[in-house]
């Protein structure tokens, strides 16, 4: 054992280095250092969460307590001791005997963790038998003990069913109890309730953090969510570009942080949008839709709602709930099987096949995931200026210099134009989708969960630019989105959809205001707080009304 490790201290990381190497065509390959000489410590049973913006290291020093660097990483200095021993000296059998065993790890995406093929419980109990730490029944045992724990529903049966057949929220506990069965002494949890929406993000950080408590595992919980880390972390380290910012008790993180970094992460959102009164006349009215896929798949059923020119109208709801598809009607790309959208007074065709060309220009789309709307083989100056050419029918100089204009309306330098999207952060990208929406100069732009991939910071920055844009421009915005932290700093009417339905609809003041329906409520009550001892309060709360009810 190492000489100056604690006994308490099961994983100690000394002056880890990580580094890259980089080759690019025509040059020498680069070394590039990406985490600068990290160093923390971990008891058993507790929890370290780590937090910072994307590129600050957090997934690559989580993945360094298995000895493993992802897509070229390689570990080039430090120590990662566990138990005792330097994993990072461990041949490669030795490793393959830690991992799924004394260290398991946790993904973002439970959807891409499971063969569609087999059963859950064959997989949970995998690596037990992989590692002969059990015989088959005891570690079925053990998986439907952890189905309990994590309070998935019919835990006796529920292993029996295929990855399809139950939910994105249930999946993931179930990747928990993956995780938790073959008994490790630590878990990393890699932004393991980012993809869900608010109300099943609640029931998936209460599952996991009575599952920790129960089986007295210690974890590192990796996240770019400081309210969401604050509910389970026992400690919080802040990472920015590799290095450590701060690192302490979470009472002490997220009452009296002493980084400015860090107090600018636990003041994000302070936005301060005042809503506006919709105007006599909407820009878009969409009337009594109904919409689906096929003919016996309703996902829309009778939803009436209205654009105004220069606001925002906020769809929420939890995925299944028919967001995109009102997004999707809208556009024209699935038709409604009844009703109408007006333009301007005037019907618009259904189909966008049927639309004129002006009226494509007038509803444009910024899409979530700006990593997979460009063309990683087109310059920006390409992508932006597509639009301006397609429409307008510019081009030479004059698109050259509207190019140049339209970097600027979004912050970003005009040397960005000769880039590729693989050479900007990710906050840069979806400055880039923003431009090539706003190039066909529309009147309507439809935001499908623009900021719901981004690090608070940078997503606090898109929607001032957001907001900036739509004081300049004057264009409507119909905002898609479970974050209800985005809605009240960004919405002048809201539109929560549940099961297809208009659950209830209007000014934020109104929509916003008690008394509230059933499920606006549990959506409000579900968005993260950045308080400590929040979320045992809402599952104390949940727990006495359904007592009640």
């Amino acid at each position: 054992m190492a000489t100056d490790q604690t006994e308490k201290d099961f994983l100690d990381i000394r002056d880890l280095k990580i580094g890259v190497t980089v080759r690019e065509p025509g040059e020498p390959p680069r070394d590039i250092t990406i985490v600068h000489g990290v160093s923390t410590t971990l008891e058993k049973g507790k929890v370290l969460g780590l937090i910072g913006e994307s590129g600050a290291g957090k997934s690559t020093i989580g993945l360094s307590s298995l000895a493993y660097g992802r897509g070229g990483v390689e570990i080039t200095g430090g120590e990662v001791f566990i138990n005792g021993r330097d994993i990072l000296k461990l041949s490669r059998g030795e490793l393959n005997n830690l991992r799924g065993r004394e260290v398991c790890y946790v993904s973002q995406s439970a959807a891409a963790g499971f063969n569609p093929a087999h059963r859950l419980i064959d997989q949970v109990i995998e690596a037990s038998l992989e590692h002969g730490l059990m015989t088959k029944a005891e570690a079925e045992d053990r998986a439907r003990y952890l189905f309990e724990a994590l309070s998935l529903p019919d835990p006796d049966t529920i292993g029996e069913r295929y990855p399809h057949q139950v939910s994105g929220g249930q999946l993931q506990r179930v990747m928990t109890a993956m995780a938790l069965c073959p008994k490790p002494d630590l878990i990393v949890f890699d932004e393991p309730t980012t993809a869900l929406d608010v109300t099943t993000q609640i029931d998936v950080l209460a599952a996991i953090k009575n599952a920790i408590d129960v089986t007295g595992v210690a974890a590192l919980y990796i996240t770019h969510d400081l309210a969401v880390v604050a509910q389970v972390a026992d400690e919080i380290m802040v990472l920015r570009n590799g290095e450590m910012v701060e690192h302490g008790p979470t009472s002490q993180i997220i009452e009296a942080p002493q980084e400015d970094y860090t107090r600018a992460l636990v003041s994000v959102r302070s936005i301060v949008h005042p809503e506006q009164a919709p105007t006599d006349t909407p820009l878009i009215s969409m009337e009594n839709i109904v919409a689906g896929y096929g003919n016996l798949v309703t996902v829309l059923d009778d939803v009436s709602v209205d654009l105004h020119p220069g606001q925002t109208l906020a769809v929420v709801g939890e995925s299944g709930s028919g967001k995109s598809t009102l997004a999707r009607v809208l556009t024209g790309l699935l038709p409604a099987r009844s009703g109408q959208i007006t333009y301007e007074g005037r019907t618009l065709t259904n189909a966008q096949k049927d639309r004129p060309l002006e009226d494509l220009r007038q509803i444009q789309m910024i899409y979530q995931m700006a990593d997979t709307a460009m063309n990683p083989r087109q310059t920006i100056g390409t992508i932006i200026g597509r639009p301006i050419e397609f429409y307008f029918g510019i081009k030479g100089a004059e698109l050259k210099k509207r190019i140049g204009e339209m970097l600027e309306k979004i912050e970003l330098p005009a040397e960005m134009a000769s880039r590729y999207p693989a050479e900007l952060s990710g906050g840069q990208k979806q400055r880039v989708c923003i431009a090539r929406a706003l190039a066909a100069e529309p009147k309507v732009i439809i935001c499908d969960e623009v900021t719901s991939a981004l690090d608070p910071l940078v997503a606090d920055g898109i929607l001032k630019l957001l907001l900036d844009l739509q004081k300049r421009e004057n264009v409507a915005y119909m905002f898609i989105t479970h974050d209800l932290a985005t809605v009240k700093a960004i919405a002048d009417s809201i539109a929560v959809m549940h099961l297809g339905k208009l659950a209830r609809y209007g000014t934020k003041e109104m929509v916003l205001s008690p008394p509230f329906d059933d499920y606006t409520d549990l959506l409000l009550s579900s968005v993260p707080e950045m308080k400590l001892g929040w979320l045992e309060n809402v599952i104390a709360t949940r727990k006495m009304e359904s007592a009640g009810n």
